[in-house]
């Protein structure tokens, strides 16, 4: 079932990708006109930890992202603050489950690719993580600090501008690392897929 739901998804992100391309194409890109404006984009994330430390017991979460950016100067760059909640229903062989959110806040630069329709970025986060669920909150909690635990994004991403009021994200790729205690080194590797739309104010 989730299997499905997941190719339902990526079906019509797809189908949206194309029509929105296709209009830009055929329709000339006008430059950016006036100040820069604030956007919040709505995605949906997957993600991918090593959470156990030593070799890579992976597991993968889905969940949403919304990101709210607001620009500086001319554009270039902009303060960003993002929240992500993403849920695995089954992490190990005890069937245990985790849901992992975060709030963080950073800066994020913009290059200017002239009367071009696409808008990469880069960007920086921190912040804090906090998760709950048996993994982490059961009989045996393996996280002492699972209320609140440093975290931080490093990656960039990719819009495609179909309006001047509206975009999709084609793809934003991150880096998120988690410092919840794992009796090891106390940290955990994620890689952060996300893709959705983006609505500028």
């Amino acid at each position: 079932m989730r299997l499905r739901i997941k190719a339902s998804f990526v079906l019509l992100l797809t189908i949206a990708t194309i029509s929105a391309a296709q209009a830009v194409a055929q329709t000339p890109v006008q430059p950016a006109s006036g100040k820069p404006r604030a956007e919040l984009a709505l995605d949906y994330s997957y993600l991918h930890s090593n959470a156990p430390p030593g070799g890579c017991g992976c597991f993968n979460l889905n969940g949403g992202s919304a990101t709210f950016a607001w620009p500086l100067m001319s554009g270039q760059f902009a303060l960003a603050g993002d929240v992500t909640i993403a849920h695995a229903g089954t992490v190990s062989s005890s069937r245990d489950n985790i849901t992992l959110s975060t709030f963080t806040a950073g800066g994020r630069y913009l290059p200017r690719l002239g009367r071009s329709s696409l808008q990469p970025f880069g960007q920086v986060l921190l912040g804090l993580a906090h998760s709950s669920g048996t993994l982490v909150q059961g009989s045996n909690p393996g996280a002492a600090n699972a209320g609140a635990a440093f975290a931080g994004i490093f990656g960039g991403g990719l819009d495609l501008r179909a309006t001047p009021r509206f975009s999709i994200r084609l793809v934003e790729a991150d880096y998120l690392l988690t410092t919840f205690d794992n009796g090891s080194n106390n940290h955990q590797n994620n890689l952060r897929i996300s893709a959705g739309v983006v609505i500028r104010f």
